[in-house]
């Protein structure tokens, strides 16, 4: 239970002055006695010689019983919440509180019933809301509960142990809560006895209740538990307590049990199991877990997964897909959830609308279906908007051509290349794919004397980069600056990287088709597209 302890001045204060007031002066034999309103030594309102009054203050050649600013009241401390009766006004002005004459009590001085989590005190409102602050909780003040005994009953009823009572001529026990126990006694008029923190099986007790060798699973508990010879719920399961009798005497916090904060699957004699660490109670089955319990017929089940020769632990999520060949035709992410000892797929959006992302902590893997952000790539000039991670997933590509000043020419394309319904001449893909659509013609010429044909590179509009310098069908052709199966290559790459375009293979291994032709004769012109 919450105790609350003076710690504001004016408690401090007032209570220095209910110590000093008690003590009585000395009056010299002959010499009368005034009402110090304070004395030299620090006390409040004392009958003392004149020459003991502190001259800051107020005295008078009479009692204090009978002087004005002796008359006691309340003080209320409106920050702490709390109330003290019979304090002089001046006491209760200098430690910062409200004074009211009078042994009426005042209204901000009204006890109830404040409740904290699994505590409860006696107090003010106003000291409720400050406690219930102090911990971080809302405040549950209860003014319908007026005396301290029935405001701690409020928290103590729920607290568990060992209900006693008789039955057909045997002390017997069961396992509950102080407030359950009260109304069994009350539904079967017989005389119950709570023990806190008890279990039926203390000896100490003496009712028919004792230990055995039986472990259970309870719904929404991880842990295996023993049970007593009456059925009530024990400590959690440990083999090497069985037959201590102090730990079948006291409930145990799951803290204190065997090898705490662990995992604990599979250990044949302690049941502290911990879903958090991927296990669980389960009643054995010899296909599923590795050991067999010491005691019992229950065990700390592994939640964790096998999948493709690799171990998961549960709750882990990888990703995965349907290829390692790239971003081909048909090819989709997935991300592969285990939980309960069972691997679930669960697909990302088609023609891969999202993609699979995976990261890693202490070993442990997450992963999430995001968007794809390809749609605007193409239409990006600059590197710097092309690779802005936060708006889209781009990358700045060369695109195998020369400007006009003979720079390299470069264009934006999805990171993560798109899919779409390629098969359907009326869907999107035919527009996609002509994107990367290019003729290339590199123009060569010889005089009439002449036995080999040449590609002026001087004029850009030769394309004299996409061919290769070399003999075909017997003639030799020289002037080429690049090579046309390169040229050809960059262009494919930058098909491929649109989409489902060009010459790929699917998913499955099928490999797709394209009509290019590389060479063309036209009259005196050798033309590569």
């Amino acid at each position: 239970m919450i105790i609350i302890r003076p710690r504001s001045y004016l408690l401090a204060l007032v209570a220095l002055y209910i110590l000093i007031i008690s003590l009585s002066s000395v009056n010299p034999v002959g010499e009368s006695l005034w009402c110090c309103e304070k004395t030299t030594e620090g006390a409040w309102c004392q009958n003392a010689p004149e020459s003991d009054c502190n001259l800051d203050y107020d005295k008078v050649p009479t009692s204090c019983e009978a002087s004005a600013y002796c008359k006691l009241g309340w003080c209320y401390d409106s920050k702490e919440g709390t109330c003290l009766p019979n304090v002089p006004q001046r006491v209760c002005n200098e430690a910062g509180g409200v004074w009211k004459i009078g042994t009426e009590e005042p209204v901000q001085c009204t006890l109830g019933c404040c409740v904290i989590g699994d505590q409860a005190a006696f107090v003010t409102q106003t000291r409720c809301k400050k406690l219930s602050a102090d911990y971080g909780l809302e405040t549950n003040f209860r003014s319908d509960i007026n005396t301290e005994v029935a405001c701690l009953e409020t928290v103590t009823s729920e607290v568990k142990g060992a209900c006693v009572y008789e039955r057909e001529f045997e002390t017997t026990c069961r396992m509950t809560t102080q407030k359950e126990c009260k109304e069994l006694g009350t539904a079967s008029q017989a005389e119950v006895s709570f023990h806190a923190g008890y279990l039926c099986s203390a000896e100490d007790l003496a009712t028919n209740c004792g230990p055995t060798e039986k472990t259970t699973c309870i719904e929404e508990r991880d842990e295996v538990y023993f049970l007593d010879s009456c059925g009530n719920l024990a400590n959690i399961y440990d083999a090497t307590k069985v037959s201590d009798k102090e730990y079948w005497a006291r409930i145990k916090p799951k803290s204190e049990s065997c090898d705490y904060d662990q995992n604990n699957a599979n250990d044949a004699k302690c049941g502290n199991c911990d879903y958090y660490f991927g296990s669980t109670c389960k009643t054995y089955e010899k296909s599923k877990d590795k050991t067999n319990p010491a005691i019992g017929n229950n065990i700390c089940r592994d939640l964790s997964c096998k999948w493709e020769g690799k171990a998961y632990q549960h709750g882990e999520t990888w990703c995965q897909s349907n290829s390692n060949e790239g971003n081909v035709p048909g090819k989709e992410d997935f991300r592969l959830v285990c939980y309960n000892n069972d691997v679930t797929i669960e697909a990302c959006d088609a023609f891969r609308q999202q993609k699979c992302v995976q990261s890693e902590t202490n070993g442990f893997k997450f992963a999430r279906c995001v968007q794809n952000l390809w749609q605007d790539c193409i239409s990006q000039t600059s590197q710097q908007d092309c690779e802005n991670g936060d708006a889209r997933d781009c990358k700045w590509m060369r695109n195998g051509e020369l400007d006009n000043k003979s720079r390299e020419v470069f264009v934006c394309l999805p990171n993560y290349t798109p899919g779409f319904d390629f098969w359907n001449s009326e869907g999107e893909a035919p527009g996609i794919c002509s994107v990367a659509n290019k003729d290339c013609v590199a123009k060569f010429q010889k005089g009439l004397l002449q036995k080999t044909w040449k590609c002026d590179n001087s004029k850009l509009e030769n394309h004299c980069e996409c061919c290769v310098n070399g003999e075909y069908d017997g003639e030799k052709y020289e002037g080429c600056t690049g090579d046309q199966f390169q040229w050809a290559q960059k262009k494919e790459n930058l098909c491929e990287a649109l989409g489902d375009c060009g010459e790929k293979v699917s998913f499955i291994g099928v490999k797709g088709f394209a009509n290019r032709t590389l060479f063309t004769r036209n009259g005196d012109a050798f033309e590569i597209k």
